[in-house]
């Protein structure tokens, strides 16, 4: 399992050269922290956003790698999102470039 601080390097890079967010997004790790969007500005705050997804860092590893389906992780309770479900669903691109 990839450390926090590995986690958010890599959307970080998978960022680098996009346009970014134009809302904020916040993933709550379930107590192992928070990796928080605001437009090309990634960070580790705890901050209000416009959506939050609250995910496990494994779950968020395997929804990465496509082992996880994004809507049966929802159904089955092993992914939350509070807020604007239209950003939320940006996040999918941007696990898949920072799967690596």
């Amino acid at each position: 399992m990839a450390s926090l601080q590995h986690i958010t390097e890599r959307f970080r890079r998978a960022l680098e050269g996009q346009a970014g967010l134009d809302r904020t997004l916040k993933l709550d790790l379930r107590g192992e922290g928070f990796v928080f969007f605001d437009g090309q500005t990634v960070s580790n705050e705890d901050r209000a956003a416009d959506c939050t997804v609250s995910v496990s860092k494994d779950d968020l590893e395997a929804l990465a790698k496509g082992a996880l389906d994004p809507m049966g992780a929802l159904m089955r309770g092993r992914m939350r999102v509070t807020g604007d479900m239209a950003v939320a669903m940006r996040l999918a691109p941007m696990l898949s470039a920072a799967k690596g």
